[in-house]
């Protein structure tokens, strides 16, 4: 990224600082003030610029919102990389173990992410962005990259211990093409089941941060990372581990 910046001209340069900075000035007005006030005339008084100046960078309030969604979901990304390297599962990705703690240490650091960035995870991982998403969308490399982490570690555990998955015709026939469409988007020849164990495991991981960020545990629990560590035990027996682990 450094590279590419340096590689623009002057104007350039002027403009994507001055772009990046109208989506910091929008993240921060979430943070501070919810979703309500990420606004165009808000972050233009926040810039000391005019509304219309904005659409120079930013044609829609949506399109700005699917570039602070993709900055966001970058930050995120960056943070689970960082916590598997501190932990140095990363630089062993042939062993089972180091690959098998990698993936809790992600999912960890997910929950630790996400409760730390209430406002940002609402505004990521709430109700979808109107509009597909499509080659130029910014959304769409980043969720990418964010998604394929748990994947790059879920199949190297298979790779590596060959846990159990259902073949082809144990799937569900509502599920078979649908798993097969999403893995042609991501250009894959994974079995099937393959996929389905890393759904599952997404589904399980993403509910349960979710509940509790949304505070929607709070009617019966003060503290949830106890059940936090009840999900991590049935994600790992779902790709054959056992969890705590050894």
């Amino acid at each position: 990224m450094q590279a590419e910046v340096q590689g623009l001209s002057r104007r350039d340069r002027l403009r994507a600082a001055t772009s990046q900075e109208i989506i910091q000035v929008a993240r921060q007005l979430l943070v501070t003030e919810g979703s309500a006030a990420m606004s165009l005339r808000a972050i233009a008084r926040e810039m000391g610029m005019t509304a219309p100046a904005l659409y120079r960078y930013y044609p829609s309030l949506e399109d700005l919102a699917r570039h602070v969604v993709a900055d966001i979901f970058s930050e995120l990304s960056a943070a689970i990389e960082a916590a598997i390297a501190a932990d140095g599962a990363g630089s062993a990705a042939g062993s089972a173990p180091a690959t098998a703690a990698a993936l809790i240490t992600a999912c960890r650091a997910f929950r630790t992410w996400a409760t730390g960035h209430q406002a940002e995870f609402g505004l990521i991982f709430g109700s979808p962005l109107p509009g597909a998403a499509g080659p130029d969308d910014p959304l769409a490399e980043c969720g990418i990259t964010f998604g394929g982490i748990y994947l790059r570690l879920v199949t190297q555990l298979w790779r590596i211990t060959g846990f159990g998955v259902p073949a082809d015709d144990e799937l569900a026939e509502a599920l078979r093409p649908q798993l097969a469409r999403y893995r042609d988007r991501l250009l894959s020849d994974l079995p099937l089941g393959v996929l389905q164990v890393f759904l599952r495991c997404w589904v399980l991981l993403y509910g349960t941060v979710s509940l509790e960020v949304f505070g929607h545990l709070k009617f019966a629990l003060e503290d949830s990372e106890p059940m936090f560590d009840l999900m991590l035990s049935d994600l790992a027996s779902m790709v054959g581990l056992t969890y705590p682990l050894p």
